[in-house]
């Protein structure tokens, strides 16, 4: 039978369904709607099986020219396909799963012995702002294969690109799908099932990707900018050259969103990461964190897993991007921040920056986790004074004056030879004015002894004179500042 007959019969083979079984008995059929109501369509294509489905059933000369353009064969060279340039709707989609491979329907892959089957060929159709939710997509083509890609001159890639800019695609199954270069602005993929699927050089800027499962998905040279992939499972993901950093978009593709009634800004900040999964087989090769024109991306609670750190350039990551966007007095909708948002951001960025430094420190790069972990004190000492706590603010910024809480003990001998050096003009000049009177040499090794609590008199001073006075604080400052320095060299090389 030709695709074109069946098309006249599909109807009728559904209505041919006269009963259904359920634990064992039987139910009777339920009348096909007549009008547009929603809601019945609903309750018949459930009772039918379909649940997935919710829209009303597309009119014969609908599936008539669908069935037309579906016998179109593709040519890749050509860069001809079906349904290259059409624009379906959700109710198209849905005829075309449920006659897929005359009438076998879509790719169930819960079902291991379907796994091999191919789905509906959707290369270069356009889906813009579609509502795809729950659909069953698996295997879907909408895009041309990693192997025919790196072959493809790009007119011939472009030719292939789906349209999802803006569709809704929440809890779609798209497993093991090809949507290499597919264009995927701002559309929601939250709790999508796209795992084992094909994703070379796909434009998902802006998009939605919570808790989405994409583990062993091919995601090389994905452009990511700006996407919300929070809580994703990305274990066994290729992420090699991926783009997470913040750009602008060049005319053509800003236009391109827009037209499918997209808000989508000029200038992406970076993705975000909150939360997502990476694991031993997560590939971050020459991947993106971002840069300081566009700022970083945001990392709080991303479990690290085994994935190898080594293939990131963290020297370019200036900082994360939970601490650049903690620093920004307003919100992306240009309103003023309240105190408790600024205060809570900053408390993300001192977490996001301690789990950064010990994934780092886990992995051998201690010096790009001292840089991490010096840049979380900083974080908690604004957090101290929003809080109004400001005994261990002080107290924070004496450890970063004196030693750089021991990530940079250089200051505690600047602070060393800034001490000698005052309190031994001090002797000097008190020396000249009360007595008794010391030479610069002698008002230097005093200074010195007293610094370190170990000095000597000169005969004639006194305990109540103003020399021994002096020297009796440096001997205090001294203490402050030796073991200040011991422990936070201490608890910078043995985490005590």
């Amino acid at each position: 039978m030709s695709e074109q007959d069946s098309v006249g019969t599909t109807t009728k083979r559904r209505r041919s369904q006269q009963i259904h079984t359920q634990n064992g008995a039987q139910l009777p059929d339920l009348p096909r709607p007549v009008s547009d109501d929603k809601e019945a369509w609903r309750a018949y294509w459930g009772h039918l099986e379909q649940p997935w489905r919710t829209e009303s059933e597309i009119d014969v000369e609908r599936q008539k020219y669908l069935a037309e353009r579906r016998s179109i064969k593709p040519d890749i060279d050509r860069g001809i396909y079906p349904f290259q340039g059409i624009k379906l709707s959700r109710a198209d989609v849905e005829w075309l799963l449920v006659t897929h491979e005359n009438g076998r329907g879509p790719v169930d892959w819960s079902d291991e012995r379907q796994r091999n089957r191919k789905g509906v060929d959707l290369r270069g159709a356009v889906l813009s702002t579609i509502d795809l939710t729950y659909l069953p997509l698996a295997r879907t083509i909408g895009g041309l294969t990693v192997r025919e890609w790196d072959a493809k001159e790009l007119n011939q890639r472009d030719a292939a690109r789906i349209h999802l800019e803006g569709a809704r695609l929440y809890r779609a199954h798209l497993e093991s799908v090809d949507f290499s270069g597919a264009y995927m602005e701002t559309a929601d993929l939250s709790y999508v099932l796209m795992e084992l699927s094909y994703l070379v050089e796909v434009h998902l800027e802006g998009a939605r990707l919570h808790k989405a499962h994409l583990e062993h998905a091919y995601l090389r040279e994905a452009h990511l900018e700006g996407s919300h992939i929070t809580q994703a499972y990305l274990y066994e993901t290729d992420l090699s050259l991926a783009h997470l950093e913040g750009k602008e978009m060049i005319p053509y593709d800003l236009k391109r969103v827009q037209m499918s009634d997209q808000s989508f800004p000029a200038l992406l900040p970076p993705a975000e990461l909150n939360g997502s999964f990476f694991d031993s087989g997560t590939k971050l090769e020459n991947i993106s964190f971002g840069d300081k024109k566009h700022g970083f991306v945001s990392l709080a609670d991303l479990h690290w897993g085994d994935a190898n750190l080594l293939t990131v350039n963290w020297t370019a990551v200036n900082m994360l991007g939970d601490e650049w966007k903690a620093k920004q007095q307003k919100n992306r909708n240009g309103e003023e921040k309240d105190r408790q948002t600024q205060l809570q951001e900053h408390l993300v960025a001192v977490r996001a920056n301690r789990q950064a430094a010990v994934g780092l420190q886990n992995q051998g790069l201690n010096e790009e986790a001292a840089r991490f972990a010096y840049r979380a004190q900083l974080l908690q000492r604004i957090v101290f004074r929003r809080r109004h706590q400001y005994a261990p603010y002080l107290l924070s910024g004496f450890l970063d004056l004196v030693a750089g809480y021991g990530y940079k003990p250089w200051r505690a001998l600047l602070a060393y030879l800034v001490v000698i050096v005052l309190f031994a003009i001090s002797y000097f000049i008190i020396g000249h004015i009360v007595g008794p009177s010391l030479s610069p040499l002698g008002a230097w090794v005093f200074s010195m002894t007293s610094f370190h609590g170990r000095g000597f008199f000169p005969g004639g001073i006194k305990l109540d004179d103003p020399l021994t006075v002096l020297a009796a604080f440096e001997a205090f400052v001294g203490l402050l500042i030796e073991v200040t320095f011991i422990g936070t060299l201490t608890q910078r090389l043995f985490g005590k």
